[in-house]
């Protein structure tokens, strides 16, 4: 991570495993002033509204919630619109011996135009208006693999877009860019960071599917780093985790 011991930041807080492992990662170099939670329609909003909170709490951090119901207009895929199905997935489907068609496939079906690229604009804003120089986000190694807008590729071109539209050239940091979701895991329970408050699902029951692909490759993580979930502890659900 570059040296940013006295720089202050904007944090993307979806509430899930990923974004709350970097703020807890984050804190450690730069002064987090406000987090952004974003309601874009999703099905798990009012779930991730609910947990953003609590992590800020424990952190201390401003929560600030924004609506973009335009995004929510212009959005097709299944994490909008109910009438379509969330993919049902398993860890066979998201092993590496596994068709990579199926990860592409259920990607597809759950991308927000231009999620991550409007999301951050927003953040830069806030971060510009408030002499902030970074926007943290929860991007990863794993996720890029088939999500190209969580890639370094995205974040150097980002980049060097902010560097024209924000005066004081506010930058991403993606303190997990090189990690999995098994090294997100380790990285957080080293960090201290409340993962019995984070929100990976993307439904938005009172406890989470285990189905849907983003549960799966969380409960894989934990899993593989021989750690039970803490969410699901504090929920009280057993979904054989392996304390090793």
């Amino acid at each position: 991570m570059e040296d940013i011991t006295i720089s202050t930041s904007i944090a993307l807080l979806s509430s899930g495993l990923d974004s709350v492992t970097a703020v807890s990662l984050a804190r450690e170099h730069t002064q987090v002033k406000l987090a952004l939670v974003f309601d874009y329609g999703q099905r798990s909003a009012k779930r991730e509204i609910e947990y953003a909170g609590k992590i800020c709490d424990h952190f201390g951090i401003f929560l600030k919630v924004i609506d973009l119901p335009w995004l929510a207009g212009v959005t097709k895929t299944s994490l909008v619109n109910t009438a379509s199905d969330v993919p049902v997935m398993s860890p066979e489907k998201i092993s590496d011996d596994a068709d990579p068609s199926i990860t592409l496939e259920s990607a597809k079906n759950v991308w927000v135009p231009n999620r991550n690229g409007a999301l951050i604009n927003i953040a830069a804003s806030f971060a510009e208006s408030m002499g902030c120089d970074h926007v943290i986000v929860g991007f990863n190694r794993e996720e890029a693999a088939t999500f190209p807008d969580n890639s370094t590729d995205f974040i150097e071109a980002i980049n060097n877009s902010l560097s024209y539209s924000t005066l004081n050239k506010v930058k991403v940091l993606a303190p997990l860019i090189g990690l999995d979701k098994k090294g997100i895991v380790r990285k957080a329970i080293e960090s201290r960071a409340p993962l019995e408050y984070s929100w990976s699902c993307y439904h938005g029951g009172e406890v989470p599917c285990g189905v849907c692909e983003s549960c799966v490759r969380r409960q894989r993580a934990f899993d593989e780093a021989g750690i039970a979930d803490p969410l699901l502890v504090k929920l009280g659900v057993n979904r054989g985790q392996k304390n090793r």
